[in-house]
Formats: structure tokens, C-alpha cells, sequence
């Protein structure tokens, strides 16, 4: 269990140390979003490569906001560079917007709202089967597990609470009107917002729990020797937090809430993983249905 909660750290931690441009042969991995498509791998052995949403292309990939020729990635004398060819929604490196700018190994790239993985180095298989493995846990948008690691670790963690007669909490939670903010302001607005919900939250939570993206907009946190009380606080302090500042996408401003359902182990009749998720979107359900931007559990 200690070497599973400690890979989960090592594997929310970002990079800090800057890596040379890349000169060499490179790989694009496409980590978003969820389909067909994830996991494809483009190898970078031209000269030159353009990306885009029509299927003849290099580089063809799927997501929303795509150019038919979203953009061309290419080497020169510098290395690898990515430039946009005037699409719609632009090329992101690493959350910023750019025209034209020099790629360097683990940057992510985002055309439209796919997402792709800029890998380059001695070792690109190595570094293609760690990412390959990492995205079977992370979820692509936002950085926190996928629902498959959530699932698996409430497993454990449950039957450990129960074996050791401790406490868990879970923590379910959902963005208010989402569907509204995607209808307002286009899906990289929400796209955005997730990622910004995610950014708030993962310092809140400690490296014994876990944050997952459980699907959509919906969120959980689990929390290992944590009972109700200390539950409701940690979620009434992540209500807070999100309600303190709109989510912020290219100089617009969003205002949003959360709405959190809590749920306690019952060691009296503890029964499945699913149960413990089942009462705690219950909860989650009746703090949207009475009045949303609040806790209930």
C-alpha cells in the first residue's frame, strides 16, 4: 500500500527542471480525449508534419475545435518546433498559447481540445510505455486519476478501513451549471474550467488521499482515516475555495460553484465499494436539488 501511495504522488507531481529543445527523432501521443483515438502514437521521422482533424493528414486526430490543418510541427536547425497554420482555436504548449514556439520532451500540446504528448530523447520507447501506463490511472484533461484507479483504490482502501476497523470518507463532487458553461462559452471554456476546478483542488489533498475525474464534470476525493466530521470540513473547504474566484479562460471570466455529497464508512454494514459511491452521489444530488454551491452528507 505505502509504494502504491507514494507512486500516486510521484505521478500528480509536474516536472521542474527545463529540458533542452528536442534534435533528434520525436513522438506525438495523443492522451485526450477518451476514444478511439487515445494512446495513438505518431512517430516523428520527417522533416516536417502537419495536424489537423481531416484523416489523410500526418497527424490526424479527434476532439472538438480541430482545423481541417490545425497546425505543422517541424524540425530545423533549433530542433522541434510547432506552429500554428491560423486554426480556429489555436495551439496551446503547456496551457499557453503560441504561434510558433520550440518543443521540448514531456511538453503537452493541445490542438482544438485534443490533447497530445511531445516525447523526444535517447529512450523514447522507455518513455512511450511509462506514458502509455500513466494514462491507463490520469485522466488527460486535468491531471487527476481516472475513474478505473478510483474504483481500484477504493477497493483497497475499503477493505483496509474495514480489516482495520478505521474510518473513510468519500467525497463527491460536481460543477454547478456546467452544461452551461460549455453552452455559454464553447467546450475549451470548459475544458478550462476543469482543469482550473482540478488545479484549485489537488493541493487541498493530502498524499494519502486520491482526487479522481469520475466522469464528466463529476469529481471525487477519497479519504482514508477520515471520518464524517473531518469530511464535511474538507469539503466545505474546497466549496469555498472554488467559490472565492471565477475560473479564468484567455482573459474571460467564469463564475462557478461546486455542489459536494459526503459519505462515512459504516462498519456496521460497510458493504460494497459501489454502495459507499451510491450514498455519496445521493447526497450530492440533494445538495443540487437544494440550492447547489453547497455540502451534504
Amino acid at each position: 500500500m505505502a509504494g502504491e501511495k507514494e507512486k500516486t504522488l510521484f505521478l500528480q507531481m509536474a516536472p521542474a527542471i527545463p529540458k533542452p529543445a528536442a534534435t533528434g527523432d520525436a513522438v506525438l501521443l495523443a492522451i485526450y480525449p477518451p476514444g478511439p483515438g487515445m494512446g495513438r502514437r505518431f512517430s516523428l521521422t520527417q522533416p516536417e508534419h502537419v495536424v489537423g482533424r481531416l484523416p489523410e493528414l500526418d497527424v490526424p486526430l479527434e476532439g472538438d475545435g480541430l482545423s481541417r490543418k490545425h497546425a505543422r510541427i517541424f524540425r530545423d536547425d533549433a530542433g522541434w518546433q510547432v506552429e500554428d497554420l491560423g486554426s480556429t482555436n489555436g495551439v496551446h504548449v503547456n496551457d499557453a498559447k503560441v504561434q510558433r514556439h520550440p518543443l521540448r520532451d514531456g511538453d503537452l500540446v493541445r490542438f482544438g481540445t485534443a490533447i497530445c504528448k511531445f516525447l523526444s530523447g535517447d529512450n523514447i520507447e522507455a518513455q512511450y510505455h511509462e506514458e502509455i501506463y500513466r494514462m491507463s490511472i490520469i485522466d488527460g484533461l486535468t491531471g487527476v486519476h481516472n475513474k478505473r484507479h478510483f474504483l481500484e483504490f477504493l477497493e483497497r482502501e475499503l477493505a483496509a478501513a474495514v480489516r482495520n476497523r478505521t474510518p473513510l470518507a468519500l467525497v463527491m463532487i460536481d460543477i454547478d451549471h456546467f452544461k452551461k458553461i460549455n453552452d455559454t462559452h464553447g467546450h475549451l471554456a470548459g475544458d478550462a474550467a476543469l482543469k482550473e476546478l482540478c488545479r484549485r483542488l489537488k493541493p487541498r489533498v493530502r498524499a494519502t488521499d486520491l482526487l479522481a475525474r469520475y466522469g464528466g464534470e463529476e469529481f471525487a476525493a477519497i479519504l482514508p482515516a477520515t471520518d464524517r466530521a473531518g469530511a464535511m470540513a474538507f469539503a466545505e473547504e474546497l466549496r469555498a475555495l472554488v467559490a472565492s474566484a471565477p475560473f479564468v479562460h484567455e482573459a474571460l471570466a467564469i463564475p462557478a460553484t461546486i455542489s459536494l455529497g459526503v459519505a462515512e464508512i459504516d462498519h456496521a454494514d460497510p458493504g460494497r465499494p459501489e454502495d459507499l459511491v451510491k450514498r455519496a452521489d445521493a447526497n450530492l444530488y440533494e445538495a443540487k436539488r437544494s440550492g447547489r454551491n453547497r455540502v451534504v452528507g
